[in-house]
């Protein structure tokens, strides 16, 4: 099938779209609160939302795909995403509704974007990765670092009313991609392969992404309160969330080509390496509470180059441990559903540990527990060449 000239400008859009929606609105959720005049601890429920739908709808997508085709299921969870960005304008209810409905694009186009890859360039799925990989990090650190100025210059609301154009922009580049439908059939192959969930490597797969999802939205959405209680000022905190997504972007780059070409035990240590960097950042903010700047700028290294690069490893293995686009898509949707699960209780457990106890000690112990689960995990899934 000849590729659409729009299919790599419509990639790059689908990585820009794939968190910003409503990730992007973590460092202003205080003034959001008080427009609405509810506490920010209730705006909690903003991220944990969407990794509700990705764990609920994960497994969904294949079987989707299998009535849509691939390309067609991006036109609509695209405009699904439209929709749900503009509505939150509204009020509270919207927000809620608006949020539960990008949850459900995301979820649609977390699983099925390594089979796109893989369903387009077979042979370049590390490079294809890193395109998609390097504009939502891009994408995040440009927006991060726009939010809480735009936001004290204007309101909240035109924020999401930004972020809905650029949604808007992605739909608009991505339809004519419309026209070169891939057909994905996963009936006859699931019929025929054992069951993922009764598979060892699968299920340390899912715990492995649960964690790392989990460390991922917990630091997202609290790292900049985190340092805002510490003594750091809104902007500044601000500005570390924005460096938190900027210094992703060499790791997202450079992650998914590695992972394409190294041998499982150079992907044993080198990931390893950077499951030790999670380790040690959380071990800092465990023992050591201070407002310097350098330190949590160190802080934010550790922790934002270890999800850098741990994100876009697991969305390559998705492709580099089966055999078809539509094992990938089986192997995604079973991962991602059990393991957003995991990480949908992150955010919201981080925040209520802290009302509980006035400290962030031990919400941060127990992620601290967690990255140790995770780096083991990661060991286990590289003794096995395929995961079917």
């Amino acid at each position: 099938m000849k590729q659409s000239k729009y299919l790599v400008p419509g990639i790059v859009m689908l990585g820009v779209v794939l968190r910003i929606p409503f990730t992007a609105l973590t460092p202003v959720l205080t003034d959001i609160a008080k427009g609405l005049h509810v506490s920010v601890d209730s705006l909690g429920m903003l991220t944990t939302i969407p990794l509700l739908m990705f764990a609920l709808l994960s497994n969904l997508a294949p079987k989707i795909a299998e009535k849509t085709g691939v390309e067609k299921l991006f036109t609509y969870v695209l405009f699904l995403m439209l929709i749900g960005s503009a509505i939150r304008v509204f009020n509270l209810p919207m927000l809620y509704l608006g949020t539960t409905l990008i949850g459900v694009s995301v979820a649609m186009m977390n699983v099925m974007l390594p089979s796109l890859v893989t369903l387009n360039f077979p042979l370049r799925v590390g490079f294809y990765t890193t395109i998609y990989t390097t504009s939502m990090g891009l994408a995040s650190a440009i927006v991060f670092a726009l939010a809480v100025p735009l936001v004290r210059l204007t309101s909240w609301q035109v924020l999401i009313v930004m972020l809905t154009l650029i949604v808007l922009l992605a739909l608009l580049i991505w339809l004519p991609n419309t026209a070169n439908n891939h057909e994905l059939r996963t009936s006859e192959t699931s019929r025929k392969a054992p069951n993922l969930w009764k598979n060892k490597a699968a299920l340390v797969m899912l715990i492995f992404g649960g964690i790392q999802s989990m460390l991922f939205y917990t630091e997202t959405t609290w790292l900049p309160t985190m340092a805002q209680s510490a003594g750091l000022s809104k902007e500044l905190a601000g500005i570390l969330a924005s460096y938190f997504s900027i210094i992703s972007i060499p790791v997202s780059m450079l992650v998914p080509a590695f992972v394409g070409r190294s041998s499982a035990r150079q992907r044993k240590w080198v990931m390893g390496i950077f499951c030790g960097m999670s380790i040690i950042g959380l071990a800092m903010l465990i023992v050591i509470q201070t407002d310097n700047l350098f330190y949590w700028i160190l802080v934010n290294s550790l922790l934002g180059i270890s999800v850098a690069a741990l994100f876009p490893y697991l969305l390559t293995i998705f492709s580099l441990k089966s055999s078809s686009g539509a094992v990938t898509a089986r192997l995604s949707g079973m991962v991602q559903a059990g393991g957003y699960f995991l990480a949908a209780i992150g955010p919201a457990m981080f925040g209520y540990l802290f009302t509980l106890n006035r400290s962030w000690d031990l919400a941060v112990t127990i992620l601290f527990a967690l990255s140790l689960i995770m780096t083991w995990c990661l060991l286990y899934i590289e003794r096995f060449e395929k995961v079917e």
